[in-house]
């Protein structure tokens, strides 16, 4: 199966399948927006086409959807094929809200539900949308999880860019599915489909547990976590820094939680701190809440999904640990860094230091003086730049 091949069919999915729905009209916001970033792509529009005579047979509460990034998928699922009952799952907050604005604007908002990544999401579905991930621990958390909960006839209707495809994705979804195939090519975008899932006893695998000897703590990963259960080389750097990072704070924050290494980290050297853990990812949400139980600390962190620290009151934090994204998705940009570091100005109460962990090639410095305050490189080595910020006042 040349998966990979770069060949792609002329035809447009859209036209020779009936699908008539304006892309154009969706947005990211509140993500993040700009010129070069967009609201879908053309593996939404391949996996609506190929999926278009299972959707037409559905009925209403047959449907769910994986990875929908901004609501492309469901949206227009929703218009085309006059849908109901659709069940969605997207690991990115910024892209469930998203979501929500666009259905708001069609008029669709009670066509669809929000769903965790549990077998719910999946129970009798007859079709599965899925935009697959990059990650094949992601890729196998959601199979299991479909293997599991859909009917036996599900129809799973997948695809991705080819540059982000692999051979490896197909013998994992093999695990879990008797028929799999890779269709053709379109506008880069290649359509992946598996069903007849294999109904041996199948108890999910996730989280996946690893213990690390350096910090001395078990860290725990569902599939869509970044960097599963290693630890960063950046957060490690940073880790060395604990002892310095504000002795007095009672309140603390790691602001993308991942894996949870931070917060642990942190609740493990300071008995006397309490950590907030937060990320928009729920995936990395319900990896710290393990990683915390995991090592004994489940009493002095708590887990929270939110997107730029939206919920957290104004100057109410002591001490807020950052390890900055510099992509958007696949895209480099310095947007979400920038974000981040405005929120953690206005969370951090006068005197609180924001300590980030970054690529050295990356000059953050200026925009942390100009949006937190007064900054100080701490440490750096071959590949990271560790610094502290302090927020004005007393």
């Amino acid at each position: 199966m040349e998966q990979n091949s770069n060949s792609d069919s002329g035809d447009s999915p859209a036209s020779s399948d009936g699908i008539d729905f304006d892309f154009g009209t969706l947005r990211r916001y509140p993500d993040i927006e700009a010129a070069n970033l967009f609201a879908h792509d053309a593996t939404d529009e391949l996996i609506l086409a190929e999926a278009a005579a299972a959707l037409a047979g559905a009925g209403d509460g047959k449907v769910a959807i994986v990875g929908d990034r901004y609501g492309a998928l469901t949206v227009a699922a929703a218009r085309i094929h006059g849908l109901g009952g659709l069940r969605v799952h997207q690991d990115g907050l910024s892209g469930e809200l998203a979501l929500h604005a666009n259905a708001q604007r069609a008029g669709l908002n009670d066509a669809y539900s929000s769903l965790p990544l549990e077998g719910a999401l999946f129970d009798g579905a007859t079709v599965v949308l899925w935009q697959l991930p990059r990650g094949l621990e992601e890729l196998a958390e959601v199979a299991e999880l479909i293997r599991a909960h859909a009917s036996p006839d599900v129809q799973v209707i997948a695809g991705a860019r080819i540059k982000h495809m692999t051979l490896a994705m197909n013998a994992v979804l093999q695990q879990h599915f008797s028929d799999v195939s890779a269709g053709r090519a379109w506008r880069k975008s290649r359509p992946l489909k598996a069903s007849k899932p294999l109904r041996e006893p199948s108890a999910s695998s996730f989280p996946r547990k690893e213990f690390h000897d350096g910090p001395g703590l078990w860290l725990c990963a569902h599939g869509a976590t970044f960097g599963g259960t290693k630890i960063d080389v950046g957060t490690r750097f940073l880790l060395d820094f604990i002892p310095q990072m504000r002795t007095d704070a009672v309140e603390a924050i790691d602001l993308g939680c991942g894996n949870g290494t931070i917060a642990a980290a942190l609740a493990k050297a300071r008995p006397g701190l309490h950590v907030t853990a937060t990320d928009q990812s729920a995936a990395a949400v319900a990896s710290t809440t393990a990683t915390a139980r995991a090592n004994g600390l489940e009493a002095r962190i708590d887990a929270v999904r939110d997107d730029a620290l939206a919920g957290f009151p104004a100057g109410s934090a002591d001490l807020i640990v950052l390890n900055p994204p510099f992509h958007v998705g696949a895209t480099v940009h310095a947007g979400i860094a920038l974000k981040l570091f405005a929120a953690a100005a206005r969370v951090l109460a006068p005197g609180g230091e924001l300590w980030c962990v970054y690529n050295r090639h990356l000059q953050y410095k200026p925009s942390l003086e100009k949006l937190v305050g007064p900054t100080e490189i701490m440490g750096r080595n071959s590949k990271f730049t560790v610094s502290v910020t302090t927020r004005p006042g007393t």
